[in-house]
């Protein structure tokens, strides 16, 4: 008996391991960069954790009135309404749509984005439907709050998995951006294209030392606008009731360093030695020809100093 677990043990232990390593040339093929004649990679990178933290207070917001709901719900405030009926069915879906409502206006407003809106309005319409869809209305005091804390954690994961899809490399020659879960994007920029660079760190990038650069090119790749816009109208109505309705304004608008995640290096850490390294690398692809020859001698010299003196020492040491 012990010899046939013993067996057992060990074919486990095979195909683990088998499974294992197929994952990780699995994972090689998906993630590898094919380079170019001469190329080597200075530095493969992630965003940080947290350098997605504004996607990740979406869903602890819901997550958080998910919570609020289990409470209030098992507080007693709605004891007076019927145990069963439309009042009760209908105070219920009110109060939750409330929630769902005041987080999307909210999230919308700060991020410009109303599609974040509407992905809460539709989490909150797959819930009725679902309840509807069981008859379950009679345990919705229960189920609501369940239901919306699981979506808000599954968002997060999801959140997780968009962050991991994202990997810059830095070569010696280009940087390479990509990321996407669905759609895999990829921006390959050569240092001699960059125009410009804007760096940028918020209070958690300096406290856990993570920012955000974005190479700008020549063709201004790499730049978003910022547009205000102002509008004054006024009603002139005359006496035997004819009018009309007049509408002026004026914009303005101011073009900024803005790209998507996959077409910047977002979040990289760590972020001043990240930073020094592509203004080192911008700096020498700016070099003349006879220059660049010039500079790439002066380091062989200095690496057959080097070996040199570390032979000798060698010697000296025997």
């Amino acid at each position: 008996m012990a010899a046939l677990c013993d067996s057992f043990t060990g074919t486990m232990k095979s195909q683990f391991s088998r499974n294992y390593k197929n994952r990780g040339i699995l994972l090689y093929i998906m993630t590898a960069l094919h380079l170019l004649e001469n190329e080597r990679i200075e530095r493969e990178l992630q965003p940080h954790p947290f350098s997605f933290m504004h996607l990740h207070l979406l869903w602890i917001c819901l997550f958080c009135w998910g919570i609020f709901l289990g409470w209030f719900f098992s507080s007693g405030y709605l004891d007076d309404l019927p145990e069963t009926g439309a009042l009760k069915n209908g105070t219920v879906a009110a109060l939750w749509l409330l929630g769902f409502i005041a987080c999307g206006v909210i999230a919308s407003l700060l991020m410009i984005r109303w599609r974040i809106f509407f992905v809460y309005l539709a989490i909150f319409l797959l819930g009725i439907g679902i309840i509807w869809a069981a008859d379950a209305w009679r345990y919705s005091e229960t189920v609501i709050p369940v239901y919306t804390v699981g979506a808000s954690v599954i968002g997060l994961f999801i959140i997780e998995l968009y962050r991991r899809s994202h990997r810059y490399f830095i070569t010696t020659m280009r940087l390479v951006l990509r990321g996407g879960m669905i759609m895999k994007r990829e921006r390959t920029l050569r240092y001699d294209k960059i125009a410009d660079i804007d760096y940028s760190q918020g209070i958690g990038g300096r406290i856990f030392r993570y920012g955000n650069i974005i190479p700008v090119t020549q063709s201004g790749f790499g730049l978003g606008s910022d547009t205000a816009f102002a509008a004054g109208g006024a009603e002139v109505t005359t006496k035997k009731r004819f009018g009309f309705f007049g509408l002026a304004g004026g914009g303005k608008e101011v073009q900024t360093p803005r790209a998507r995640t996959y077409y910047e290096l977002h979040g990289v850490h760590p972020f001043k030695e990240v930073k020094a390294l592509i203004e080192k690398m911008v700096q020498e692809s700016t070099l003349a020809p006879y220059q660049r020859e010039q500079v790439e001698l002066q380091r062989e010299m200095v690496d057959l100093l080097r070996g040199k003196m570390k032979d000798e020492n060698d010697d000296a040491g025997e």
